[in-house]
C-alpha cells in the first residue's frame, strides 16, 4: 500500500538547507519515492499553518519509506536538514 511522508518544517539556515536540497532527491528515488509537493505557497484553510514549508513524498509502501529514512545514503542529508530546519515528519499509510 502506498505510503506518504509529510514534512512540515521551518528553515532557519537557508544556505545549509540548499545543500540538503541538492543531496536528498537521489536518496528518495533510490527507495522508489517521489515528490508530490515540494514547498511552494501554502494557505491554512482551517486552523493554523504551524510551519512555513510543507513537503509530501510518496513511496511504494511504509517499509520503503522507513528504509529511506534509515538509509546510510540519507544520513548526511538528514543531518543537514536537522541542522538547517526544525519541524515534523509524518509517515502515513495511504489508501489503495
Amino acid at each position: 500500500m502506498t505510503a506518504y511522508v509529510i514534512a512540515q518544517i521551518d528553515i532557519h539556515d537557508p544556505e545549509t538547507f540548499k545543500d540538503y536540497q541538492a543531496l536528498v532527491p537521489a536518496t528518495i528515488a533510490q527507495y522508489g519515492g517521489e515528490y508530490l509537493v515540494r514547498g511552494g505557497d501554502q494557505e491554512a484553510l482551517e486552523g493554523d499553518a504551524r510551519s512555513s514549508r510543507t513537503v509530501v513524498l510518496r513511496f511504494p509502501d511504509m517499509a520503503a519509506a522507513r528504509a529511506w529514512h534509515a538509509a546510510p545514503e540519507y544520513a548526511k542529508p538528514l543531518a543537514l536538514r536537522q541542522a538547517a530546519a526544525t519541524g515534523t515528519l509524518l509517515l502515513v499509510d495511504g489508501m489503495d
